[in-house]
């Protein structure tokens, strides 16, 4: 297993090692010692979630606000997809950048994407099969996006729009500025 910081501070891609023998294939997703040890992370995972989604949907960018904000540990059971992973802390040094990583079936690479992110993904094969482990109950009260087209954040999803399907609520999402501006604090 390798664990790999990404451009974004607290985000990590973990490389899973595969043993191969004539019965097929053994992997390790997750180890939380191994894990702790290399990026000093102390939470625990509570809830597992899986979805399943066809070419051309695109899920995000979504994330939980305040004391239900979550950690995400996801990976494709199935399929391709392109996840995708934006800093929403405004004291990180990363604040406002994305990273993009393709995960699949084939690689079995994970993402670690910590509290304080959006998160989402678009499906680029036929099926997908998406798995991923929170630190935190989902709380829908909680909840927030950010339109996944934003022009300001400008991620390729690597879907042309004309094919991208997307659910009502993440077509209402707000932008990126309408994020920012609800992070400003009125002068007194």
């Amino acid at each position: 297993m390798q664990i790999i910081e990404t451009p974004l501070k607290d985000c990590w891609l973990i490389k899973n090692s595969l043993f191969h023998d004539e019965r097929g294939y053994f992997l390790e997703s997750f180890n939380h010692q191994k894990f702790s040890t290399a990026t000093g992370w102390q939470g625990h995972f509570v809830q597992d979630n899986q979805s399943a989604s066809t070419y051309g949907v695109v899920r995000g960018l979504h994330f939980q606000r305040g004391e239900y904000a979550q950690a995400k540990l996801v990976r494709v059971v199935h399929g391709r997809v392109l996840d995708v992973a934006v800093d929403l802390r405004p004291d990180s040094p990363s604040f406002g950048q994305s990273y993009c990583v393709e995960l699949s079936d084939n690689n079995e690479y994970q993402l670690f994407v910590p509290r304080g992110f959006a998160h989402g993904f678009s499906v680029l094969s036929d099926k997908a099969v998406f798995f991923y482990k929170c630190d935190n109950y989902y709380n829908k009260p909680s909840e927030g996006g950010i339109h996944p087209f934003d022009t300001e954040l400008a991620i390729d999803w690597q879907v042309p729009l004309s094919d991208a399907i997307l659910s009502a609520k993440d077509v209402g999402a707000g932008s990126w500025a309408d994020f920012v501006a609800g992070l400003q604090m009125p002068s007194t």
